[in-house]
């Protein structure tokens, strides 16, 4: 029966499945298809020991999320956390900020490498216009509805793992059937060495990002205090195997050399590896994988959104939900505007590095809220972590975050301030209305 009235709660729709299908699939996808190439650039040979450091970097602050995901399973995510734990308004906000303008700043990025990949097969279409066409139907299937929006996922999911298989299939069969040449293994250098792989490794992490999205849906989660945590440590390890795996071998199908100048690097290894395998089916399996990435960035940015003006710390008409969808709409046309604009003013590289760089600083964030909260309250049933976890978890974030490139410093610097601008125009409006 069908109410004129506003919901005021999301559906759980999500059982522990679906929710690794959610978690995997927004790991996967954009990270390996489009930025192999760049992680290869400092790392050479060794870019699968990049993979290797930055999913040790990321499992750390994935288990801080799994047990706050099961402490506190609301929408809001890191936003939510930190508000539990120092209980700051303007601090929460602006780490709500730094999390919208990591998922926003994403979906540009993704958005650029769809665009790139389409103009390949129709290059009579502008870049402009897909990028909008892009953002206009995914905007389309975020409005529907969790079970629209998880179903193209389950869709985008399944092709674009079949083109990682496709991948590490071939690959093998050219490396372990005779015909490869293996790569050089690169020599650790005192000039490049660690600081190369580590460089890489800062590059490789926008790759793992995506499991902390899975805390953003948990009020639409069965059970989340038992499936959430279990989740997001499904997700990483499945997505970590399968990148490990991936850039070892394209760097024994491959040159060093050769992978970082590519512009569609699996293609090429792929190519490299079987000629004969059509071309033009791995050239559209990137779309859906590029796509799907966007379409969970959007998700998680609109309930984000959602649940920051329901908790007070933004206008709250931006947390209505449709009488109809219980979708956060407002929320979705918000998004829809400033993600467009970013995507059609930067680079893809630039917003790549500006993503990573911004959830280091909120992953940092993160592990302390969960410090302040185990001391607070250190004994709960369910998941738990020592504290060296979320200890650790910090200090490996600022190594990160101190090897990505100067330019990425700038433009996360740059978000910040503008919302460090907008809480202070809010307050003072506040205060104002108040006299």
């Amino acid at each position: 029966m069908e109410t004129n009235e506003e919901s005021t709660s999301l559906k759980r729709v999500f059982g522990l499945p679906a929710l690794v299908i959610y978690g995997v699939g927004d790991i996967l996808g954009a990270g390996i298809y489009a930025v192999i190439g760049d992680i290869t650039k400092p790392s050479a040979s060794l870019v699968w020991v990049s993979f290797i450091i930055a999913l040790v970097v990321a499992a750390f602050t994935a288990l801080s999320y799994a047990e706050l995901g099961g402490r506190l399973p609301k929408c809001g995510g890191v936003a939510h956390f930190v508000q539990q734990a120092f209980r700051i308004d303007w601090l929460s906000t602006l780490v709500g900020w730094v999390m919208f303008c990591t998922c926003i700043v994403s979906m540009a990025t993704i958005s650029k490498a769809f665009a790139g990949y389409l103009m390949a097969s129709i290059p009579v279409l502008p870049e402009w216009f897909l990028v909008i066409l892009l953002f206009a139907a995914l905007g389309y299937v975020n409005f529907r509805g969790m079970k629209e929006s998880s179903l193209l996922n389950l869709v985008c999911t399944a092709i674009e793992t079949s083109g990682l298989l496709i991948v590490i299939l071939l690959a093998s069969i050219y490396i372990f059937g005779g015909a490869a040449t293996t790569a050089p293994v690169v020599a650790i250098q005192p000039e490049t060495g660690w600081t190369g792989i580590i460089g890489g490794a800062s590059i490789a992490f926008y790759a793992f990002i995506g499991f902390e999205d899975i805390v953003n849906v948990a009020e639409e989660v069965k059970n989340p205090e038992r499936n959430v945590p279990r989740a997001i440590v499904l997700s990483l390890a499945i997505a970590g195997v399968i990148y490990i795996a991936i850039a070892w071998l394209a760097v024994n199908v491959l040159s060093p050399t050769d992978l970082a100048g590519s512009k569609a690097p699996l293609l090429d290894v792929v190519t490299r590896a079987q000629p004969s395998f059509p071309k033009l089916i791995f050239t559209f399996i990137p779309l859906f994988a590029v796509m799907n990435t966007a379409l969970l960035n959007f998700v998680t940015a609109s309930r984000l959104v959602f649940g920051m003006a329901r908790e007070g710390l933004i206008p709250t008409w931006a947390g209505k939900l449709h009488p109809e969808r219980a979708t956060p709409y407002r929320a979705i046309l918000v998004i829809l505007a400033i993600v467009i604009v970013i995507a059609l003013a930067g680079t893809r590289e630039l917003l790549a590095g500006t993503t990573a760089t911004l959830i280091l600083i909120m992953f940092v964030l993160t592990n302390l809220s969960l410090l302040v909260i185990k001391r607070r309250e250190p004994i709960i049933s369910g998941f738990q972590v020592p504290l060296i976890v979320p200890a650790i978890a910090v200090l490996l974030n600022l190594l990160l975050i101190a090897y990505a490139q100067q330019k990425s410093h700038i433009f996360a610097l740059g978000f910040i301030t503008v919302g460090a601008l907008l809480i202070l125009l809010q307050n003072t409006l506040k205060k104002k209305q108040l006299t």
